[in-house]
C-alpha cells in the first residue's frame, strides 16, 4: 500500500469482494454465539445488522481503495457503513454494544486473512484491517453523536411544549400524551419550579438541570419560556428541597416552588402558584431560595393573585370569623397595640393570661402565629382581604387547612 494514496492489495481486494457475503453471514453466526443480547433482538434488527456487515466488507476495500485512512474519503465512505439500517437501529442498540459487534467482525476478518490475502499481502491485509477497525468505530461514534443531537432537540422541543401546555393550562390530555412522549413516569408528588434562567444555550442551560437531577435521584422535565426557567420535579418527598440541590441551575434572583400534587394531571395548580409567587417575590428581599409559592400569600394578594386572595379570605379571615368575635377582637387589639401583649389586654379590659390564649388559639385555627413577623404581616393581609371582598357564609365553609399543613416549610414561634 503506497503512501500517497493508492494501494498495491489488488488481487487481495478481489478476494475480498467475492467474500464479502460470507464475512457477513460468518460475523453475525459469531454474535449469535458470543453475545447474549443479540439473540433477543428482534429479527428485522438481526437483519439489519447483516446489512451492516456486508456494507463493511463493501467499505473496506474502498478504504483500501482509497489510501487506506486519506483523510478526505475515510469520514464518508466509514459512516454510509451505517446508512443502510435504519436510523431507529441507534435507538434500539447501544454505542457499547456497536462496538462489541464491530469488534466480532474484525475478530472474523482477521481470522480469514490467510484465506483472503493474496500470496505475499498478508502483512499488509493484517495492518490495514487493524487501522480499518480504529476508523469504523470513529465512524458509529459520530452517527451515535449525530443521533443523540437529534433525538435531544427533539426532546427539547417536546419539554418545551409540555411546559408551555402547563402554563396555559391545557387538559389533562394533552400533558399526558406529551410526558408519555417523553417518557415520564409521573412519580408522586409532581410540584413546579419557577426562577430566573442563567442564560445562554437552552440544551446547556436543561443539561444541568438533568445532571443534576440524575443525582439526587428525582424525575425532571424542563423548559426555558423567556428569561425564566421553569422545572417540573417528580418522585421529591420534598419539593422544596429537592429544588435547593438544583439552584445551581438558576440563575440570579428568586426560586419558587408551587405545592407538590399527586401527580402531572393536577400540575398546573402548582404551575400558577409558583409563577404567581415569582411574580411577586420582589416584594419580598429577604425571602429564602427556593421558598415555597404558600409563604408568599400576603405579596401575592397584594399583586393580585386572586387565589392568594381567596385563600387568605377562606382560610384565614373567614376562619377567625367562625371561630367568634373575640378571636378578630383580640387580633385587632394586638396589632393596634404594636404587638403588645399587656397593652392589648388593657385595651380589651382582660387578663394578659387571655390574650395570650386567645393568640395561640389564633395560630391553631389558621396557622399563622401573630407573634412571628413574617405570620403577622399574613394575618394583616387576610384581615384586609377579608374585610373588602364578599366572605363566602360561614355555615358552607370547608374546615380551614392551616399553612402548616399545606406544605410544612416554617417552623412557627411557639406562643
Amino acid at each position: 500500500m503506497s503512501e500517497s494514496g493508492g494501494t498495491d492489495l489488488s488481487a487481495t481486494l478481489r478476494r475480498i469482494e467475492r467474500a464479502a457475503g460470507a464475512l457477513a453471514t460468518a460475523s453475525v453466526v459469531r454474535m449469535d454465539e458470543t453475545l447474549p443480547w443479540f439473540r433477543e433482538l428482534p429479527a428485522d434488527q438481526r437483519s439489519w445488522v447483516m446489512l451492516v456487515a456486508q456494507a463493511g466488507a463493501r467499505s473496506l476495500v474502498q478504504w483500501l481503495r482509497s489510501g487506506g485512512g486519506a483523510a478526505e474519503g475515510t469520514q464518508e465512505v466509514s459512516d454510509e457503513v451505517f446508512a443502510t439500517a435504519p436510523q431507529a437501529l441507534a435507538r434500539s442498540i447501544t454505542l457499547q454494544q456497536t462496538v462489541a459487534l464491530i469488534k466480532v467482525t474484525i475478530d472474523v476478518v482477521e481470522e480469514q486473512v490467510g484465506d483472503l490475502a493474496a500470496p505475499g499481502e498478508e502483512p499488509q491485509l493484517r495492518e490495514a484491517v487493524l487501522r480499518y477497525s480504529r476508523e469504523i468505530a470513529f465512524a458509529a461514534a459520530r452517527v451515535y453523536a449525530r443521533a443523540a443531537e437529534s433525538r435531544g432537540s427533539w426532546d427539547a422541543r417536546l419539554q418545551a411544549l409540555l411546559v408551555d401546555a402547563l402554563l396555559r393550562g391545557d387538559s389533562p390530555d394533552v400533558l399526558a400524551s406529551r410526558a408519555a412522549a417523553l417518557g415520564w413516569t409521573d412519580a408522586p408528588p409532581v410540584a413546579v419550579a419557577v426562577g430566573h434562567s442563567p442564560g445562554g444555550e437552552v440544551a446547556a442551560v436543561l443539561h444541568t438541570v438533568y445532571r443534576q437531577a440524575r443525582r439526587i435521584g428525582v424525575e425532571v422535565i424542563g423548559g426555558v419560556h423567556g428569561d425564566r426557567l421553569v422545572i417540573v420535579l417528580g418522585g421529591a418527598a420534598d419539593p422544596v428541597a429537592a429544588t435547593g440541590k438544583l439552584l445551581t441551575a438558576f440563575g440570579d434572583g428568586p426560586v419558587v416552588v408551587g405545592p407538590a400534587v399527586p401527580s402531572l394531571d393536577e400540575a398546573t395548580e402548582s404551575a400558577r402558584a409558583a409563577l404567581a409567587g415569582y411574580r411577586a417575590a420582589p416584594a419580598w428581599p429577604a425571602a429564602p431560595r427556593p421558598v415555597h409559592a404558600g409563604d408568599l400569600l400576603p405579596e401575592r394578594a397584594l399583586a393580585g393573585d386572586a387565589e392568594a386572595r381567596r385563600r387568605l379570605r377562606h382560610d384565614v379571615y373567614a376562619v377567625l370569623v367562625r371561630a367568634g368575635g373575640e378571636l378578630l377582637e383580640t387580633l385587632d387589639a394586638f396589632f393596634a397595640a404594636g404587638g403588645t401583649l399587656e397593652s392589648a389586654a388593657r385595651a380589651l379590659y382582660v387578663h394578659p393570661n387571655t390574650v395570650r390564649y386567645r393568640l395561640r388559639r389564633i395560630s391553631e385555627v389558621t396557622g399563622f402565629s401573630p407573634l412571628a413577623p413574617r405570620d403577622a404581616f399574613a394575618l394583616r393581609v387576610a384581615l384586609t382581604v377579608g374585610r373588602l371582598d364578599p366572605v363566602v357564609p360561614t355555615q358552607t365553609l370547608a374546615p380551614p387547612v392551616s399553612k402548616r399543613s399545606q406544605h410544612g416549610d416554617d417552623q412557627r414561634q411557639s406562643l
